[in-house]
């Protein structure tokens, strides 16, 4: 076996291993990295040049935003304006079958624009509103799933702390990123609305409808102007800042925090506890993925040092494969890595491989970078192992089988995957809102 051979065996193998184990993400690299340090590096001064990665690593401008939005979204969960706005949604469209599910969809997407976090979007969804389908009837199927599906669009809708640590690790232009990455974002939750609405139409014993109580005008729709509004004018600070060139991510983020802070206390819903706990959820969150990242630096130089990088790129490249079927034969290494990892892990493992790729093939950057969001969005979902089944698991409780859950979020898988191979085969859609502001 030649050297870069063993030199992805080991790496590769052992981060696999190690996860297999049940050894934490960020154990599991810096734990391999000194292996490879030692091996490949050259002993001591492998370790010392590794430490040295780590600083440079996350010495970065650019990272300063993935804190800064988890932050803001963990406000909103403190502090109830999230299961505030949805209530005030769950008012105005009373009257529509299958309801509840279209507010999962709904307040979902505007909660996801605004925490950037996966696991507290299908968290708060899934503690507010599944209990309430499964008092009126619903099936599993149009309760759990979109509960499940729509948890994902927060990785594509900005603030995206995720989208920011792949634009960061992949070199791609993270304001570019967030912005491309709404169109996507969009397009799932409005087929994930259709879906819901016609499958309630030819089967409305999935969501039996039930009397509501008869509310005013003003009944209805203040709540939403209450709630609502001012969620959306926190994500037009956040986007609307970055689209004009007013501010950069970072700044943004931070206005992003203040805007919900300002909200938060015009509720009368800020107190000191409320806000230590969000502070200490954000400091556990952006260690981890900080210390991920540190770990990235000497991943990456590993492979390359050792020439499985250059080695695996010269073996795609000389393969004679078109450009579009190696991205389709990316993106399939992703899905099928994302049945048994997280998404960290996944690209970890899969960047330092894929970028070199892109970079000798010609495609363009920041189309795989929307492309591998939404792979690493679907993958959360995907079985056995997808991240967000486990959190419903948690959520629905016991009495609720997994292969339940399997069932309830695979026809919008099915959706998921349909929005993915629109974007490849038309390209353009992806790169429409930032041509646009240009």
């Amino acid at each position: 076996m030649v050297e870069w051979q063993f030199a992805l065996l080991v790496m590769f193998g052992g981060v696999v291993g190690f996860l297999l184990l049940g050894l934490p993400v960020v154990f599991s690299f810096l734990t391999v990295n000194i292996i490879g340090a030692l091996i490949f590096l050259g002993g001591d001064l492998g370790l010392l040049q590794m430490v040295r990665n780590m600083r440079s690593a996350v010495a970065q401008y650019s990272l300063v935003p993935i804190p800064l939005f988890v932050l803001m979204g963990e406000v909103m969960l403190h502090t109830g304006m999230a299961a505030r706005s949805i209530n005030a949604i769950d008012r105005v469209i009373s009257r529509v079958p299958g309801r509840l599910s279209m507010v999962a969809v709904i307040g979902g997407t505007i909660f996801s624009s605004l925490s950037g976090s996966t696991l507290a979007n299908a968290a708060v969804l899934g503690k507010t509103l599944l209990p309430e389908m499964r008092s009126r009837g619903y099936a599993a199927t149009i309760a759990i799933g979109p509960i499940l599906a729509v948890g994902g669009v927060a990785m594509l809708i900005p603030p995206s702390g995720l989208a920011v640590m792949l634009g960061s690790l992949a070199r791609i232009s993270i304001n570019d990123l967030l912005l491309t990455a709404i169109v996507p974002g969009i397009l799932m939750a409005v087929a994930f609305f259709a879906y819901i609405a016609i499958r309630c139409r030819m089967n409305p014993a999935l969501a039996p409808a039930y009397d509501v109580e008869e509310l005013s005008f003003a009944e209805r729709f203040m709540p939403l102007v209450k709630y609502v509004l001012p969620l959306v004018g926190i994500f037009i600070v956040v986007v609307g800042s970055m689209m004009t060139g007013i501010a950069t991510p970072t700044e943004s983020a931070a206005l992003g925090v203040i805007a919900s802070v300002i909200a938060g206390a015009c509720y009368r819903s800020v107190t000191l506890a409320n806000m230590k706990e969000a502070v200490i959820e954000t400091l556990k969150f952006s260690a981890m993925i900080l210390f991920v990242i540190c770990a990235s630096g000497t991943f990456s130089q590993i492979l390359a040092f050792s020439g499985a990088t250059q080695a695996v790129a010269d073996i795609v490249t000389s393969s004679g494969l078109a450009p579009l079927a190696m991205t389709v034969a990316m993106l399939g290494v992703l899905v099928l890595l994302g049945c048994f990892m997280d998404q960290v892990s996944m690209m970890m493992l899969t960047l330092p491989v894929f970028m070199p790729i892109i970079a000798a093939t010609g495609i363009d950057p920041l189309w795989f970078g929307v492309l591998m969001l939404i792979a690493l969005e679907i993958s959360l979902c995907t079985p056995p192992f997808g991240l967000l089944l486990f959190v419903m698991q948690g959520v629905a409780g016991r009495q609720t089988p997994i292969s339940t859950i399997y069932a309830a979020v695979i026809p919008f898988l099915i959706l998921e995957f349909a929005v993915m191979a629109l974007l490849v085969v038309f390209p353009g859609l992806v790169q429409w809102l930032p041509d646009l502001l240009r």
